[in-house]
């Protein structure tokens, strides 16, 4: 993590970082899956478990999320989407959400997800 007075990047480059920490509140970029042969349940789980990391890494996790922005390249992987979402979020702490459906960079991957949680 490198910081700039009172903001920290995580995993930086010339290009992004992967997450902001600024104010109390961290911010992740769009994380999209590795595997891309993966079916929507695995790429969900890939993309979760990036953000899990991430919030980690920023000293916080799940429960103190407090929105997300979900994309699927699919309306049809609407319900297998949502059943791996339900079994990441905490129980009486899920942020609010979005999701939408668009044409990704790489027509291969079928989900991505940006999260915003209190740290």
């Amino acid at each position: 993590m490198t910081k700039n007075a009172d903001i920290s990047h995580i995993d930086q480059n010339q290009r992004r970082s992967r997450a902001i920490v600024h104010n109390g509140l961290v911010y992740t970029a769009g994380q999209v899956p590795d595997d891309l042969s993966l079916d929507i349940a695995g790429q969900a789980r890939q993309v979760l478990d990036k953000i899990d990391a991430l919030l980690a890494e920023a000293g916080t996790d799940k429960s103190r999320a407090l929105t997300a922005q979900v994309w699927l390249s699919s309306r049809d992987d609407l319900a297998a989407f949502n059943a791996i979402w339900d079994s990441w979020v905490v129980p009486d702490h899920t942020p609010t959400r979005i999701c939408g459906r668009v044409d990704m960079n790489n027509p291969a991957c079928r989900v991505e997800i940006q999260v915003t949680a209190a740290v």
